[in-house]
């Protein structure tokens, strides 16, 4: 019998755990990955199990909410008790049940609430509610003793660009949000553009290192003097207009490009990216007077810009905590550890809680 049918990734670490330990089972099912992970004392991952979704919407070239909503209700179970049976916890020894209930999308988000609602009251458990976004700082800072704060905090995913003023894990304020596109869309978006398939980061990324970030001059939004919001829409649009001309009446120049023209144009769309993140995670530190910069969010994962990051928290001296790139991507390992400084606070919440498709 295929013990896998699904596609389950599941890590986990060996050795018996200590009663007295605060172990938490996190869901996470935001948007496409159903995800569910057992961690102790808010650190050690004990466990962390994912079921990809991106076989179900390559087709369609973004998710489509409908089909990760099936997707979830059919998995949901079968990754929850890969999650607890590669512990080797059992219902009993956990201290609660911790779910993402927002941000992301509404019908995706329900089936995740429910399953944990329904786990906390079948194994008489209280129940954490999470932030998916503070989730991913939390994927950064997971397992560090210690932080110099105050910290700029940059998250970079597919729905959200967002700069936080992070004091404690529990206490962010928002600095500066996405007005428009999304980096991780603008990624998506432009890869379509080139024909360069689903899902787009990885794949602008791949290409990218072939070419040359000088060949194209794309605009760097950077809106106001000191603003602290993104826009990616214009820099997409620049790209389209660029294969496509100023007109749009004409057909697309990409299927007749050179496999490096078209990744002159992925690393010059790249590089406006990375600028944009940089002088704006610039602008965070200045104002918050931060020591520390904390990196995470799927876009977290690229290469480029984990490198370019590093060169400058070393040039300004600051200290930069990255997420590792498993858990970048959206998995409930960030989401049973942002619950353990939530346990010990006692905030908990009740069978009542909802989804709540905004960023709140």
């Amino acid at each position: 019998m295929n013990r896998n049918p699904i596609g389950l990734c599941c890590h986990y670490a060996e050795g018996k755990m200590n009663s007295e330990k605060v172990i938490i089972l996190g869901i996470e099912t935001s948007c496409d990955e159903t995800a569910a992970s057992v961690v102790a004392d808010g650190a050690q991952v004990l466990s962390s199990v994912v079921a990809s979704q991106t076989d179900l919407h390559k087709r369609y070239g973004g998710v489509v909410p409908e089909v990760a909503s099936r997707a979830h209700v059919e998995r949901i179970l079968p990754v929850v008790s890969e999650a607890m049976e590669c512990s080797q916890v059992k219902p009993e020894n956990l201290s609660s049940i911790a779910v993402a209930n927002q941000p992301g999308l509404s019908i995706a988000l329900m089936v995740g609430v429910t399953a944990a609602k329904t786990l906390a009251w079948a194994w008489k458990k209280p129940l954490i509610a999470v932030n998916h976004v503070h989730a991913h700082l939390q994927s950064a800072i997971m397992g560090q003793e210690s932080i110099d704060m105050p910290a700029a905090a940059l998250i970079v995913s597919g729905g959200h660009t967002l700069l936080y003023d992070v004091q404690s894990a529990l206490d962010l304020r928002l600095l500066g949000s996405t007005i428009d596109d999304a980096a991780g869309e603008a990624f998506d978006k432009v890869a379509s553009i080139l024909g360069l398939g689903y899902p787009g980061g990885p794949a602008i990324e791949k290409i990218a290192r072939e070419g040359n970030p000088q060949a194209v001059n794309f605009p760097r939004s950077l809106m106001e003097k000191d603003s602290l919001n993104f826009s990616f829409s214009g820099l997409k649009t620049a790209v389209l207009y660029y294969c496509q001309g100023q007109d749009m009446k004409g057909p697309s120049r990409v299927p007749r490009m050179t496999r490096q023209e078209i990744a002159d144009i992925a690393a010059s769309f790249q590089a406006a990216v990375i600028d944009v993140l940089i002088e704006k995670t610039r602008r965070a530190v200045k104002k918050i007077g931060a020591r520390t910069v904390l990196l995470g969010g799927g876009v977290a994962a690229n290469s480029a810009l984990r490198t370019t990051m590093e060169v400058f928290c070393r040039n300004c001296g600051l200290t930069l905590l990255v997420a590792p790139k498993p858990l970048c991507t959206d998995n409930a390992a960030m989401a049973a550890s942002l619950a353990y400084p939530k346990y010990k606070a006692g905030l908990f919440a009740d069978l009542t809680l909802e989804p709540k498709p905004s960023l709140g």
